[in-house]
């Protein structure tokens, strides 16, 4: 009985040292995981923008629903799967295409150029920033009382981020020649005046604001009292 009894207990000894074992062969697992430099995610470069006929028939005669799906696909690809990728670091040349597929399939869209004008324009990188707000420019004439407003965002850029004053002064001028519509605000078609005065050229600015006072588009008493106001200020010594 002794000896069986001893033979017992050996065989229940067993197992702890297989259990220690397995310990310690986990421990050392873990600790070699630890000491593993994390692993990198790839971003994944923004694919060129299809040709807008090959959008057209993946529309399959909604093409509203497609430029909204193909928006939220350019919106989404900074935000990959364990990376976020920086505005700045997009090939914002295959962007603006992919903005301007997006306006083909629904023209009447607002934002791809609220997108090029406010997020992707808002870059502190000056080549990447004038792409957007030339493609906001550029297609602003095609619908100019309704796209005005990104046109006039995209001077602001030009003035306050690029501090590119005749830029600026490009865009609302176009604003004020072609957004002639009664929606139009007053302060909209009368950019181009202040940029000018920030220009130093006071004999522009004068100019402008006659040609606006002479003009008849301009019926609101109100403002036609500030730039009479305003013209007094500039003839001023």
């Amino acid at each position: 009985m002794p000896r069986g009894g001893a033979r017992a207990g050996a065989q229940r000894a067993a197992p702890r040292h297989v259990l220690l074992a397995v310990l310690i062969a986990l421990v050392v697992q873990i600790a070699w995981q630890a000491s593993r430099p994390p692993a990198l995610a790839r971003a994944q470069d923004l694919p060129p923008a299809p040709s807008l006929a090959a959008l057209q028939l993946a529309a399959l005669g909604d093409p509203v629903a497609m430029s909204k799906a193909t928006m939220l696909y350019v919106q989404g690809f900074d935000e990959q799967a364990g990376i976020s990728i920086a505005w700045r670091d997009l090939d914002y040349t295959k962007v603006v295409t992919w903005l301007q597929r997006v306006l083909d399939l629904d023209p009447r869209g607002q934002y791809p150029l609220l997108a090029a004008s406010e997020v992707y324009g808002g870059v502190t990188e000056p080549v990447r920033a004038r792409l957007m707000l030339d493609f906001v420019y550029a297609r602003f004439a095609e619908d100019p009382n309704r796209r005005w407003p990104w046109l006039a965002h995209a001077a602001l850029v030009a003035k306050h981020r690029l501090h590119d004053l005749p830029l600026a002064r490009c865009y609302a001028a176009a604003i004020r020649q072609q957004a002639t519509g009664p929606q139009v605000p007053p302060w909209a078609r009368e950019l181009e005046i202040f940029i000018a005065e920030d220009m130093n050229e006071g004999d522009a600015a004068r100019a402008l604001i006659g040609g606006l006072l002479r003009s008849g588009q301009i019926t609101d008493p109100h403002e036609l009292k500030f730039l009479s106001d305003r013209l007094d200020q500039l003839n001023r010594p």
